[in-house]
């Protein structure tokens, strides 16, 4: 039995735990894990954690592209090195530039966080982040999904993102090609539960 450390309303858990649902991959979920099992599985003490058997897995991203390659869904993660790479290029720009981008502003506005107060640099996230959603939104001018006229990976995690930028307050530019395109994901498994849920 695959077994995932995290709370639910993170949303790294909440990529695997959608893809899961896509995958029809029944998982162990553990959603408070010990802090100190947490430290013993994962040098970083960050959640999610994959473990199956002895092998243990941490980064979302890279829990994501195990558990497609190890079902056999070369329609999520393709085997043609190109379209691979693809899906792996938007990938890493969600857990790299998006994120970086969106902190300030989610921190302040969605978490309360003390560290982050709701001024101009929150303001100034808000802009980075409604730029960089303008690049998906001109992507998914040209094809249905983010990789091309397919839903892989690429979509798990990006739709997830999209969930955060459409939850977070602030002025944001009406994208109706993001609009468009988050429709279409409700169509897959586990939308409901996992993304589209109110949780930021």
């Amino acid at each position: 039995m695959l077994e995932l450390y995290g709370k639910p309303t993170s949303i790294n858990v909440r990529k695997v735990l959608w893809l899961a649902a896509v995958l029809g991959q029944p998982l162990r979920h553990h959603v408070a894990p010990a802090a100190e099992l947490l430290r013993g599985l994962n040098p970083n003490a960050q959640v999610p954690v994959l473990r199956e058997g002895d092998f243990v897995l941490w980064e979302s991203n890279s829990i994501c592209r195990y558990l497609a390659v190890r079902a056999g869904r070369d329609d999520l993660l393709p085997m043609q090195l190109q379209a691979r790479a693809r899906v792996e290029q938007w990938m890493d720009w969600q857990a790299t530039d998006l994120n970086t981008a969106w902190r300030a502003v989610f921190m302040a506005r969605v978490r309360g966080h003390a560290d982050y107060p709701d001024d101009a640099r929150a303001e100034a996230s808000l802009v980075q982040w409604n730029g960089l959603m303008a690049m998906l939104d001109a992507q998914l001018a040209q094809h249905a999904h983010v990789a091309g006229d397919a839903f892989t990976l690429a979509d798990i995690v990006l739709g997830l993102s999209t969930q955060r930028w459409r939850c977070t307050p602030g002025d944001k530019p009406t994208l109706a090609n993001v609009a468009a395109w988050f429709e279409r994901l409700r169509q897959q498994p586990g939308f409901a539960q996992h993304v589209d849920n109110g949780v930021a």
